[in-house]
């Protein structure tokens, strides 16, 4: 399998992870136009699955460290399997969520206030679970994305007294996606082995999975619990009607469902290279990068889809401090490595 070898090869890894992350819910905004969410979800756990075994067949089959990912699934203990499994469904849980508060609430919100908390939350459990990393620069960093979140709710707030409805129910959801989400990247990173150099040859840790492995087992873990959490979320929705199950056939055509297809696919090449990346630069600093897609998907919401236009003047002024703050913690987050 190919082996990141660099520090700056790892960070530049993660912040791919961090565009991909912070830019893949584009996909769900464009198909919103024409159909429901929980539709769009489906294409989209397929998606993840299907980048996860083309990684896994490629660079996670060629290369001179390590294990191929067939001679890595069979040597891997079922322990390991299914720490990587579970947190797939953890994930999906939380994406769920995350993707019904997106509808709800728009980009600028839901992400900084759900991904901002799962940053949070995500980079002290896996730090304490790894123990890899500065711990009072990761504390810095953390606390400066803290301040980026506040700052989020403020200008939001002023939106809200400038004439616009605040979906407070999108609010809730966001957080409920946040607590969950900063939780499954343990799980992931915890089954994963460490890499070594033995006689000039990188080997992995026996009974443990490569990162590729990994990933695929956590798509399979998102794609298979769909059928439960996304089949509750079509007959109980937080808004609108039930979806009927026949219409993700009768009503999608094949442009929508490529569309949900991409996004799977984007998302996924942004876990997978932060999944990568961490066997370099620790799975706490992978993590807390990959999350400044908060910052993106913020980004995403306030120029393209003009997610506060109407706010009150002034607005931007927190804004501009949010994405400053945002900055800093990664910027932090990254120096603690060095």
């Amino acid at each position: 399998m190919i082996i990141v070898e660099s520090y700056s090869v790892a960070v530049a890894m993660c912040l791919i992870t961090m565009l991909c992350w912070g830019s893949w819910a584009n996909t769900q905004k464009l198909a919103s136009k024409e159909w429901r969410f929980q539709l769009f979800y489906w294409d989209y756990a397929i998606g993840v699955l299907v980048l996860a075994l083309l990684l896994a067949f490629t660079m996670g089959s060629t290369g001179g460290g390590g294990r191929g990912f067939l001679a890595d699934l069979q040597q891997a203990d079922g322990k390991w399997l299914g720490s990587a499994f579970i947190g797939g469904i953890i994930f999906n849980l939380s994406n769920i969520l995350l993707v019904a508060a997106i509808d709800i609430a728009g980009l600028a919100v839901a992400f900084p206030v759900g991904v901002g908390l799962a940053l949070v939350l995500g980079v002290i459990t896996t730090f304490l679970s790894t123990k890899e990393g500065n711990a009072p620069m990761l504390g810095v960093g953390v606390a400066a994305i803290m301040i980026a979140i506040i700052l989020d709710a403020l200008a939001y707030k002023r939106l809200s007294s400038g004439g616009q409805k605040a979906p407070l129910k999108g609010i809730v959801i966001s957080v409920a996606a946040g607590l969950l989400m900063g939780f499954f990247y343990k799980y992931v990173a915890q089954a994963m082995g460490k890499i070594e150099t033995v006689n000039g040859a990188l080997t992995l840790e026996a009974g443990k999975l490569s990162p590729y492995t990994a990933v695929v087992l956590f798509s399979a873990g998102l794609l298979l619990s769909n059928f439960i959490w996304n089949s509750i979320m079509m007959v109980k929705p937080f808004t609108g009607e039930p979806v009927p199950f026949g219409d993700y056939f009768s009503k999608g055509s094949l442009r929508l469902h490529l569309v949900g297809i991409l996004g799977g696919m984007i998302w996924n090449l942004g876990m997978s290279f932060s999944i990568i990346a961490s066997t370099k630069a620790g799975a706490a600093l992978s993590y807390g990068l990959g999350q400044g897609a908060t910052m993106i998907g913020a980004l995403w919401g306030v120029f393209i889809w003009k997610e506060f236009k109407g706010a009150p003047p002034g607005t931007n002024k927190f804004l501009a401090a949010m994405f400053a703050f945002y900055l800093l913690g990664l910027g932090v987050l990254i120096a603690s490595k060095l």
